[in-house]
């Protein structure tokens, strides 16, 4: 790519526009829906509509795809001159739920951070995307690949939409997902699995507890069973990006009333796992210490349920042309090689069908309180450096 064309194109980058598209992102509530049923204001079609509306509007191929019923993952295609490899700027369109925050869709600008739900999680970068665009269209920049934009549904629960997008088939060749790194580039993450494990007993009176069985005592050895658990999981080689396995005791629920025998004790844990952990061989360590803490008690009754969440670790070679594409940005951009690290959450990332990179504006540490925002210097910072790697995965 030449640097005097990528130079053309990055001065038709329009910040003001960019940070405008945002606070009208943020203005559409689309907070998800979770186990309610998706209504206004609780599912992504109004966001999805926005950005097709935009999309369609650049002249790109708009085409939506409903996941659940108003909750559409949206795509716009800008067909390449020789049809070869393709890019996916990708990002989710719901939101975490903003019970305590009533500032939420206050949107307002100050310090030069822009606040409001969803501004960095993740409807900057799906205002950068928008930005890449419109500079390339206004430039009348025709590229050889093609360049694809997509708006995500239910990444804050299930990832029904990124999984619909794998289960579809292969739609683009590398994809970047814009969350909230600082602009850092993580071409990994740590996945989760988190279950609920529920002790049996028998119900007896208080007055005559060896006519039962103690489910909450009979718990009291499952969590003795984890001791030094974390312990061990450092022991073990670390990813060299995502670290090591991390596990907590989260939630716990047992017993009906003070003078009964509870029957039933249930512990919710969380397990963060490695790339190349899977469900099973997480589920087989669970039940390795459970067994060997209880061993010998003919009375001891235990399940391991379904996962309460279930989320697939990341992990794409840091070679991958996307990953290089980025680190050249920075390096043009700024003059400095960021170099790879992990990302700390989960993400689409793994399940869309392709080699897909984390780099986004904002902090995760913003993402989900109650006083979310953006540094706007960010989110122009991001669209140059979406731009940069376009030009030069696609011309």
């Amino acid at each position: 790519m030449a640097k005097d064309r990528f130079a053309e194109v990055e001065s038709a980058i329009d910040r003001d526009w960019i940070y405008r598209i945002l606070q009208e992102m943020i203005l559409i509530r689309s907070e998800n829906p979770f186990d309610d049923p998706a209504r206004e204001g609780y599912r992504e079609q109004e966001m999805a509509d926005y950005l097709a509306g935009h999309l369609s509007g650049f002249g790109l191929q708009v085409e939506m795809r409903a996941v659940r019923p108003g909750r559409p993952n949206v795509f716009g295609v800008m067909n390449g001159s020789r049809g070869q490899s393709a890019l996916m700027l990708a990002g989710h369109m719901d939101t975490a739920r903003t019970t305590g925050y009533p500032e939420a869709y206050t949107v307002q600008v100050a310090d030069g951070k822009m606040h409001g739900r969803g501004a960095c999680d993740m409807k900057a970068a799906l205002a950068a995307y928008l930005g890449v665009v419109k500079a390339l269209k206004e430039t009348g920049t025709r590229l050889k690949g093609r360049l694809i934009v997509c708006g995500i549904v239910d990444e804050e629960y299930q990832m029904l939409g990124s999984k619909a997008i794998g289960q579809s088939g292969r739609m683009a060749d590398q994809g970047i997902i814009g969350e909230p790194t600082h602009l850092r580039v993580c071409p990994s993450n740590k996945g989760r699995v988190s279950t609920k494990i529920v002790t049996r007993g028998r119900a007896a009176h208080s007055s005559v507890p060896e006519k039962g069985v103690n489910a909450i005592v009979q718990m009291s050895k499952v969590i003795q069973s984890f001791g030094g658990y974390n312990q061990e999981l450092l022991g073990r080689t670390p990813h060299p990006l995502c670290g090591h396995g991390r596990f907590t005791p989260g939630v716990i629920h047992g017993g009906v009333q003070v003078n009964m025998v509870p029957d039933t004790c249930e512990l919710e844990v969380d397990r963060r796992t490695l790339p190349g952990e899977t469900r099973e061989s997480i589920y087989a360590e669970f039940h390795e210490r459970i067994r060997g803490a209880a061993a010998g008690d003919p009375d001891f009754v235990y399940e391991i349920t379904d996962p309460t969440w279930l989320i697939a670790p990341n992990d794409i070679s840091p070679e991958e042309p996307v990953v290089r594409a980025l680190r050249a940005a920075h390096c043009d951009l700024f003059g400095k090689d960021p170099g790879v690290e992990a990302f700390v959450a989960g993400s689409d990332a793994p399940y869309v069908g392709f080699p897909t990179v984390i780099c986004g504006p904002g902090s995760i540490a913003q993402a989900h309180t109650t006083c979310e925002f953006v540094d706007l210097q960010e989110v122009a910072d991001a669209a140059r450096i979406y731009l940069h790697a376009a030009l030069q995965l696609l011309s």
